[in-house]
């Protein structure tokens, strides 16, 4: 219908401005040539409407005609309103016929309203056919606006699920957890004898890249039940109401297919704390209002006998207290970062489909890389595997691993060009940061130094525990600072100035010493009481220390001014009284630019019982 009224409209300005159009050509005259064929006697008869004049000729002339123009009996000019000559009396002379119209068109009415009112009249007209689609959409149910408070989650068909619990690994607390619910699912009459009921909800807290997801994704292969994933964002959107909207939505769609799973991820999106709520510009109604709905449905008179809630959060103290109650989300399940044997786990099974050389230990690389989760290690068998595309090799080397991981935790080797006078200062600011790595008591073993810029540095001292540590004492974490200082200390010693070298080195520092302080209680000064409260913690459900007093706050400042200091000049101390080891240390790695562990040891003169570590091989490749 639009259609044929755009057609109707072009056609009708088609053909009017056809009935318009002169049949021969008509030539636009100056004045001057106009004045010239009345003095001749050529103007057979004119027409005036205002300053304009048409009119016919008695011979046709041609113009321009230098140029060879077209010729014509008719013409039209402009007259100048500054003329001043006695045309008119001259054309009355020559026997012209003289004539005038007005100047207001004298279009029909019938064209006017056409051209007028066409174009508006065909806006209207597409217009209404959508209104009449969208209503055809609504009443339908399917499309339309009906659409925008419909849930956008995804469904996964358990014949569609490839991810069961033997691909999750180095989480087995986690995943005995789970494997509890997934039995429940699967044989829910087991359980129901004994008056037993599913946990409505399971929360999974823990670190980006734990796993979080994946454990989700193998409870859904292992129980075999439809499973509806979405993430917490997609409830909330600008219009209030539309999020509680598409909770019904997908609860309403789960329970017709009970037994079934829904899975929230980035459950803080939509859970967060509504104390914040209570402060000016911190309520959010849509959000509000979407999780008083969740909770509702978890929890609310309609029951949800046969759907559990599976949520993942990377943050779960800032979580609305409502939420974590028994009754909605029941079982907590903690995802922790993996140990030696979890890591080692975890590379098993990243590395499936690797084809590996002889070479390539992966209990060696599971203890190079403490405090990698998953997602990370993954990300490590990935990056080997690329370079050993990239070198042409049939297989993944030790080799490759130990260039990824040296690229994932060191930074990409940057090709720029160091002056001689920089290059030493360097090597002195790394070989500071080692010595003291060495020789502090309790110091995790330095693996390797570098003085190739990587990243943001321009070298880097790379030290790794023996083992995973989960606790760490006053003298620990000391030292630590100290050898963070070191770098700083050499530079002093040596050149007796200082340079911006040391600024991340400052940042690690002084962020470890306030945590000592003010959430450790290590110091004698600001006692037992935690000064920095966790995330979230604070009144309102806002960060930072609001709830500290400005005298403890300055207290805490001078406490961890006074342990960097003490770093400061324990690192000077030492550095000055193994001068010549800082010497050689630094002489050497400017020779070779990159120590190993028993290389850097041996070229300080310090005795070490060689990499106890079976990680050291994999970084001194």
């Amino acid at each position: 219908m639009a259609f044929v009224l755009l057609l109707i409209n072009w056609t009708l300005l088609i053909s009017l401005g056809a009935n318009t159009r002169p049949t021969t050509p008509r030539l636009n005259l100056p004045y001057s040539v106009f004045r010239a064929q009345v003095q001749a006697g050529n103007v057979d008869s004119v027409t005036a409407t205002g300053e304009t004049i048409e009119g016919q000729l008695r011979r046709a002339i041609r113009y321009p005609a230098a140029n060879g123009g077209p010729a014509s009996e008719e013409f039209k000019t402009q007259r100048p309103i500054f003329a001043n000559d006695q045309i008119f009396q001259r054309l009355l002379a020559e026997g012209a016929t003289v004539g005038a119209k007005p100047s207001t068109s004298s279009t029909p009415l019938w064209q006017s309203l056409l051209l007028g009112f066409g174009p508006t009249i065909l806006l209207v007209g597409l217009f209404v056919m959508i209104m009449r689609g969208l209503g055809r959409g609504l009443s339908a149910g399917a499309g339309g606006m009906s659409a925008f408070g419909k849930a956008k989650a995804r469904r996964y068909e358990p014949s569609e699920q490839r991810t069961t619990f033997q691909d999750v690994a180095g989480i087995d607390e986690a995943t005995e957890d789970l494997a509890e619910v997934v039995d429940f699912l699967r044989h829910p009459d087991r359980y129901r004898a004994l008056g037993a009921q599913v946990p409505r909800g399971v929360l999974l807290t823990g670190p980006p890249g734990t796993g979080k997801t994946l454990l989700a994704r193998a409870v859904a292969g292992e129980a075999e039940v439809p499973f509806f994933s979405m993430s917490a964002s997609e409830f909330v959107e600008m219009f209030v109401g539309v999020g509680a909207s598409r909770v019904r939505d997908l609860f309403d769609t789960a329970k017709k297919e009970a037994p079934a799973i829904i899975f929230i991820d980035e459950l803080d999106a939509l859970g967060r704390s509504r104390a914040a709520a209570s402060m000016p510009g911190g309520g959010h109604d849509e959000r509000e209002q979407t999780l008083n709905q969740v909770l509702t449905e978890m929890d609310g008179f309609t029951g949800t006998e046969g759907v559990m809630v599976l949520a993942a959060t990377n943050r779960p103290e800032i979580l609305d207290s409502a939420l974590l109650r028994a009754g909605r989300f029941d079982r907590r399940v903690a995802v922790n970062p993996p140990d030696q044997k979890g890591r080692e786990q975890i590379l098993k099974v990243h590395t499936r489909s690797v084809p590996l050389a002889g070479n390539v230990q992966l209990a060696a690389i599971a203890a190079a890389t403490p405090g990698m989760v998953g997602a990370d290690l993954r990300n490590l068998a990935n990056e080997a595997a690329l370079l050993a595309a990239r070198r042409r090799r049939k297989k993944v080397d030790r080799d490759d691993f130990a260039d990824a991981l040296e690229k994932i935790v060191l930074g990409a080797a940057r090709h720029i060009l160091i002056s001689p006078e920089e290059r030493e200062r360097t090597a002195y600011h790394e070989s500071g940061h080692a010595l003291l790595g060495m020789l502090e008591p309790g110091a995790d073993p330095v693996r390797k130094i570098s003085i190739i810029p990587r990243g943001h540095s321009l070298g880097v001292t790379f030290q790794t525990p023996e083992k995973d540590r989960y606790g760490f004492d006053d003298n620990y974490l000391r030292g630590r600072i100290t050898g963070m200082l070191g770098g700083r200390a050499a530079e002093e010693l040596v050149y007796g100035a200082v340079t911006t070298g040391a600024e991340s080195d400052l940042e690690q520092a002084t962020a470890l010493a306030r945590q000592m302080i003010g959430r450790w209680g290590m110091s004698d000064e600001i006692g037992l009481v935690t000064v920095l409260p966790a995330e979230g913690a604070g009144p309102y459900g806002l960060y930072g220390e609001a709830s500290t007093s400005e005298r403890t706050k300055q207290l805490m400042d001078a406490e961890v001014r006074k342990i960097a200091d003490q770093c400061h000049q324990r690192a000077l101390q030492t550095l000055r009284e193994h001068r010549e080891q800082l010497d050689a240390l630094a002489h050497t790695l400017l020779e070779h630019e990159t120590l190993d562990e028993a290389d850097a040891y041996a070229a300080a003169g310090i005795p070490h019982a060689g990499p106890t570590a079976a990680g050291a091989a994999v970084m001194s490749s």
